[in-house]
């Protein structure tokens, strides 16, 4: 028992949890995708597998897992394993250093962060492993010796260095108000009172230009309709996994949702306060006598508003796909390198200005 009190044990079990629920959404996402698109075309979508085809995506995995594994004969074939299998570990990586909520608080333990690892550079952490996991679809691609998936790995690679700058600039504007790039102080700062109203005071308020700057970046990082040139199946038969079948195909298909996961998690941090929610303070005043148990009953409700902000934008994404045309990809370059770095840019420097100049500016009215 005092093994599994100890400080270490207790951070190893909430990653896990983390792990593992990251893991069930990604897998619940591709049958809410193709309800969701069911109802948007006036269909019924999955409804064969389980009562209103709930079991679906635990058939779909059991077809993955039983399907012939194919490599073609002039493939690489320890890259060709390597690309799917890094594109999924640094997807799964991502969220390691997200505040799922705040603390509980246990007599005989102490205060648990509900958060995997509290690191004070969390957000460029986040940048850095996203980053690598190009890499997963770049190896996948090439070693796949098929024109089509290098062209596009290429693609993918061009598309992520593109929008990753105006994604980094967004969140320069964000560093500049809260001072940290560690996710949690980030939320613990829009904790405070907006018009009157605690747990109001989130970014989206201050920075509406960053969050439609992130919110198309993310898109873009995410390889989704509008910008899913990487596996525009029109030009491109499946673009970089065009090779891939069974689990190694699985994998590709999953690590998009677990990004999508890690991508609407993110915004909700950075610009929907979190695991913060309004009235939050009331409710630690009133909702209880015990003080601790309050907070920890204000805790449990933040967690669950974060993963209904989370579940928010991923409903956000899917709706996109299922309205919105592809980009051509030359549109694409154009909207990454002439609009976004320079509304990034702007953003920026409107940011500076208005830390440098409010106080004076608000003592004057």
């Amino acid at each position: 028992m005092e093994f599994l009190l100890n400080p270490f044990s207790i951070n190893a079990l909430i990653i896990l949890a983390i792990f593992g629920l990251t893991l069930f959404i990604a897998t619940y996402c591709t049958y809410a995708e193709r309800k969701i698109a069911a109802f948007i075309q006036d269909r019924v979508g999955p409804n064969r597998a389980g009562p209103l085809g709930l079991a679906q995506p635990l058939a779909d995995a059991v077809k993955m897992f039983f399907k012939e594994e194919f490599i073609p004969a002039n493939a690489h074939k320890f890259l060709f394993v390597a690309g799917p299998s890094l594109a999924m570990l640094t997807a799964c990586m991502s969220s390691a250093v997200i505040p799922f909520g705040n603390t509980l608080i246990i007599d005989g333990v102490g205060e648990i962060r509900l958060q995997g690892i509290e690191v004070n550079i969390g957000m460029l952490y986040i940048f850095g492993v996203v980053a690598l996991g190009v890499y997963g679809i770049m190896i996948g691609g090439w070693a796949s010796n098929n024109k089509f998936s290098l062209l596009g790995a290429i693609r993918a690679a061009s598309q992520n260095i593109s929008y990753e700058l105006a994604m980094g600039l967004s969140i320069i504007a964000i560093l500049m108000m809260s001072g940290s790039l560690s996710l949690r102080e980030i939320t613990l700062q829009q904790g405070g009172s907006f018009l009157g109203i605690s747990g109001l005071d989130w970014n989206i308020f201050y920075q509406p230009l960053g969050f439609i700057i992130f919110l198309t970046c993310a898109f873009a990082e995410t390889n989704r309709t509008p910008f899913d040139l990487p596996e525009c199946e029109t030009e491109l038969i499946g673009g970089y996994h065009t090779e891939y079948s069974a689990m190694k195909l699985g994998l590709y298909l999953f690590a998009e949702y677990v990004n999508i996961i890690v991508a609407s998690a993110v915004m909700s941090v950075l610009y929907f306060g979190g695991f913060n929610f309004p009235g939050q303070e009331w409710l630690r005043a009133n909702i209880a006598s015990d003080p601790t148990l309050a907070h920890n009953l204000v805790t449990i409700i933040g967690t669950v508003v974060f993963f209904g902000k989370i579940f928010a934008f991923i409903f956000f994404f899917m709706w996109v796909r299922w309205t919105l045309p592809r980009f051509r990809y030359d549109q694409l370059m154009h909207l990454g390198w002439k609009i976004l770095i320079p509304l990034a840019m702007i953003n920026v420097v409107l940011t500076g200005a208005a830390i440098l100049f409010w106080p004076q500016l608000k003592a004057m009215f």
